[in-house]
């Protein structure tokens, strides 16, 4: 009996309430920093969804897209949190 699928399907369950609580967040923030920083964990969340699928279907191409998306989720975090912080991103 192998136990690695249903351990799968669990995190893929733990890792999309974690999403739809993220989501929930960033519509309802009260502030625009708990909106950005939900933003920046929902980018987590789907590179960690990405990561699971990967090791769920035995490819190794999702791995390179969920590096992908954590530079992509690095990059616009740190420029949304530069834009709200001095109103502009680029000096």
């Amino acid at each position: 009996m192998m136990i690695l699928p249903y351990t799968l399907g669990i995190c893929l369950l733990a890792v999309t309430i974690s999403m739809l609580l993220c989501l929930i967040r960033l519509v309802t923030g009260p502030s625009i920093v708990d909106r950005l920083l939900a933003l920046d964990t929902l980018f987590l969340n789907a590179t960690c969804l990405v990561v699971i699928l990967g090791i769920y279907w035995a490819t190794s191409l999702m791995f390179e897209g969920a590096l992908l998306m954590a530079m992509l989720g690095f990059v616009s975090t740190a420029a949304l949190a530069r834009y709200f912080t001095t109103g502009h991103v680029i000096d």
